[in-house]
C-alpha cells in the first residue's frame, strides 16, 4: 500500500511539535478510516455540536493523547524540585497541572483562538526552569537524595522545595505578561517577520537535546525495562500503527457488530508505559526484581510507592499560592522568557495545522493575537496555582483531528471538563507517580527524540544545500551543546562582582535553547540571504488576514455570547488588535444557514469507528 494511503490524516501530525511542518496536500491521501472518498471532509464541523456521548467519548480519547506530555513535566521537575522522594506531592503537582490544563483549554476554547485545540504543560519552558533550578544556590541539598534520610512531612524537607517552586512560579507569572502584551497588542505578526527555520530549529531540536541527562538517569534505573518500554511505544506508533483491531461496536441499524479501531496509531505512549507498567507488577509480586534498595533494578519495583495511592485524598482542590506566595528573580524571568518566544511561535503553526483539519477558514489576524494572548493568560495561571510549568497548545490532539474527523470545539469542551475532573480528584495523580522510573525513562527516550526531530524538521522550508545556511544551523546547534555544557562544568566561572548579573548569565549561559536560538536568530538575520534562500517566504506563505472578513470565519472566530455583535457598532473596534473588524450581516447568515441545513450529518455511529473505546 502507497504511503499516501497509509497516512489516514495522522502521518504528519501523530508525534509533531511545531504545526508548522504539519500541512496535509488538498489532493492525493485516501483515509482508511473514512467511508468518504473525499479526505478532507470533516463529519462535524467547529460549530457544528455532535451528540454528547461522542463528545464525551472524543474528549476522553483527547485527553490520552495529551496525557504523556502532561505526566512527563511534573516527573521532571521534581528532580530540581527535590521531589525525588516525595510521591503525594508529584501526586498533587500532576493533579494540579491537569486542572489547570482543562481550566486553559476552556478558556482557548471559549475565548482564545476559538479552534478545537488542547492546552497543556510545554516542555519550551522545562529547559529555562531546569537551568535556573541547577543555579548553586538552588542545588538539591545531598540529604534529600537520600530517601531514608528524607522526612516529607517535615517543616524544613517542606520548605526545601516550596522555596524552590515559589522561586519557579513568579519567574513564569512575569514572563507569561510579556506573551499576553504581544498577543493582546498584535506584536505577533512583527516578530513573525524575523524569525524563521533557521531560528526555531535549532531552539526546538536543543529542548529535546538539553534533556539527554533526565531520559540517562531515569532509564539507566534498569535498562532492560526502559528499553522494553521504549521498543513498544516505536512498535505501536510505527510499525502498528496501520494495522486496525476488531472491537464489538453496537448501533441501532447493525445492532452488535465488530468495527475496526486503529488503537495503535491513537494511544501508542500509553498504550506501551501500561504495558510495561504490568510486566513491572508481575516481575515485582514474583520477587524477579530485586527486593533490596542497593541492587540494580531495586527501581523498576512498583511496590516502592504502595501507599502514596492509599495517602493521597480523594478529592482535593487546587488554588493560586497553595505552595506560598510567588518570588521572583530577574535571572529566572529572562530564562522564561526565551522559552516563552519560542511556544508562541509554535503555537502559531498549530493554529493553521488545527484549522485546516477540522475544516475551518484560516485563522484571521484578530483570532491569532487573542489565541496567544489567552496562552499568556494560560500560563499565567500555571504560575499561580503552581505547576511549575505554563501552558501551549498540543500538536498531538490536532493530529487526533485527522483520524476521527471531528473538528467540532464541544468535543475540546469535553476533554478540558475532563483534565479539570481528573485534577479534582488526587487518586488519579497519585496513580500516576506509581509508574516505575525506568518506565518513564524509556518514555523520555522516544518523547525527547521526536522533540528534537521536530525541531529539524523546520529546515525543510530554508534551502539547505546553501552554506550559509548550513553554518548558521550548525554553529547554533552545537554553541548550544558546548557553552552549558562548559558552564555546567565551571560554575564559578561567572564572576562579575554584581550578584544579580550573575545569576542572569548563569541561567541564560546554562539555557541550550536560549543559546541556539540567539545565534540562530541573529546570524540568520545580519548575514546576508534572500527571503527563500532563508525559508521566511516559504515560512509565511500562508496569509495572516486572508479570512477576516468572511462570514464563515466570522462563526469560527468571532467571540461567544454576542459581544462581536454588541461592539461591531463601535468604530474604536476596528484599532483593537484581538477584536473582529465587524460582523456579516444578518441576512447573508440566514442565506448561509438554509445551505446548511440542506447538508446531512454524518452518522455518530461511523465516528465511533475511529476512536479507541
Amino acid at each position: 500500500m502507497s504511503p499516501e494511503k497509509e497516512s489516514n490524516g495522522l502521518e504528519n501530525y501523530a508525534f509533531a511539535i511545531n504545526g508548522r511542518f504539519c500541512e496535509l496536500e488538498k489532493n492525493g491521501e485516501v483515509s482508511e478510516l473514512s467511508e468518504e472518498d473525499d479526505k478532507n471532509k470533516v463529519a462535524y464541523r467547529v460549530t457544528d455540536v455532535p451528540p454528547w456521548y461522542l463528545c464525551i467519548i472524543l474528549g476522553i480519547q483527547h485527553l490520552l493523547t495529551a496525557f504523556g506530555g502532561i505526566i512527563a513535566i511534573p516527573l521532571i521537575l521534581s528532580q530540581g524540585l527535590c521531589l525525588q522522594h516525595d510521591s503525594l506531592t508529584q501526586g498533587h503537582l500532576i493533579s494540579t497541572i491537569f486542572f489547570v490544563s482543562g481550566v486553559c483549554t476552556l478558556l482557548q476554547v471559549t475565548f482564545g483562538i476559538r479552534l478545537p485545540i488542547v492546552q497543556g504543560g510545554t516542555f519550551a519552558l522545562l529547559a529555562p526552569s531546569m537551568a535556573m533550578l541547577s543555579m548553586p544556590e538552588w542545588t538539591c541539598p545531598a540529604w534529600t537524595q537520600n530517601a531514608s534520610l528524607v522526612n516529607t512531612t517535615s517543616p524544613e524537607y517542606i520548605e526545601v522545595w516550596q522555596s524552590r517552586m515559589r522561586e519557579l512560579q513568579g519567574s513564569i507569572m512575569v514572563g507569561s505578561l510579556f506573551q499576553v502584551l504581544v498577543g493582546f497588542s498584535g506584536l505577533i505578526g512583527f516578530f513573525m517577520r524575523f524569525i524563521g527555520p533557521l531560528t526555531i530549529a535549532p531552539t526546538i531540536s536543543l529542548i529535546g537535546l538539553s534533556l539527554y541527562d533526565s531520559a540517562g538517569m531515569s532509564a539507566g534505573n534498569h535498562w532492560g525495562i526502559s528499553t522494553m518500554t521504549t521498543a513498544l511505544i516505536i512498535l505501536f506508533s510505527q510499525y502498528l500503527r496501520h494495522i486496525p483491531v476488531p472491537f464489538p461496536t453496537y448501533s441501532k441499524t447493525k445492532k452488535l457488530h465488530t468495527s475496526r479501531i486503529y488503537i495503535f496509531q491513537l494511544l501508542p505512549v500509553l498504550l506501551g508505559i501500561t504495558l510495561s507498567w504490568l510486566i513491572c507488577y508481575i516481575f515485582t509480586i514474583s520477587n524477579v526484581l530485586p527486593p533490596e534498595p542497593e541492587q540494580y533494578g531495586y527501581l523498576a519495583r512498583t511496590d516502592l510507592k504502595g501507599d502514596v495511592i492509599g495517602q493521597a485524598p480523594w478529592f482535593r482542590f487546587p488554588y493560586p499560592g497553595q505552595w506560598g506566595l510567588p518570588t521572583v528573580s530577574l535571572a529566572g524571568v529572562v530564562g522564561i522568557l526565551a522559552g516563552v518566544i519560542s511556544s508562541m511561535i509554535e503555537s502559531v503553526g498549530d493554529y493553521h495545522a488545527c484549522a485546516r483539519l477540522s475544516g475551518a477558514p484560516p485563522p484571521p489576524k484578530h483570532a491569532i493575537n487573542r489565541g496567544i494572548g489567552i496562552e499568556g493568560l494560560g500560563c499565567l495561571l500555571a504560575g499561580a496555582w503552581g505547576t511549575g510549568n505554563g501552558t501551549t497548545s498540543y500538536s498531538e490532539n490536532v493530529g487526533a483531528l485527522g483520524i476521527t474527523k471531528v473538528g467540532s470545539r464541544m468535543v475540546i469542551v469535553a476533554g478540558g471538563v475532563l483534565m479539570i475532573i481528573m485534577g479534582l480528584f488526587c487518586k488519579i495523580g497519585a496513580i500516576f507517580t506509581t509508574i516505575p522510573t525506568p518506565v518513564v525513562g524509556g518514555m523520555f527516550l522516544v518523547m525527547f527524540g521526536v522533540i528534537s526531530a521536530a525541531g529539524v524538521s523546520n529546515l525543510q522550508y530554508a534551502d539547505m544545500n546553501s552554506s550559509r545556511n548550513m553554518f548558521i544551523f550548525g554553529f547554533s546547534m552545537f554553541s548550544g551543546l558546548v557553552i552549558p555544557n562548559w558552564i555546567f562544568k565551571n560554575p564559578d566561572a561567572i564572576a562579575t562582582g554584581v550578584v544579580e548579573l550573575d545569576q542572569l548569565l548563569q541561567v541564560l549561559l546554562t539555557t541550550s535553547m536560549f543559546i541556539g536560538g540567539f545565534f540562530g536568530f541573529f546570524l540568520d538575520n545580519t548575514i546576508p540571504g534572500t527571503l527563500q534562500e532563508r525559508g521566511i517566504k516559504a515560512w509565511n506563505k500562508i496569509p495572516l488576514d486572508d479570512s477576516s472578513n468572511t462570514l464563515e470565519s466570522s462563526e469560527v472566530y468571532n467571540l461567544p455570547f454576542g459581544i462581536s455583535s454588541c461592539l461591531s457598532s463601535y468604530s474604536w473596534v476596528r484599532y483593537v488588535p484581538f477584536l473582529p473588524p465587524n460582523t456579516p450581516s444578518s441576512q447573508d447568515k440566514t442565506e448561509v444557514d438554509s445551505l446548511e441545513t440542506m447538508q446531512q450529518p454524518v452518522k455518530p455511529e461511523l465516528i465511533i469507528r475511529s476512536v479507541a473505546l
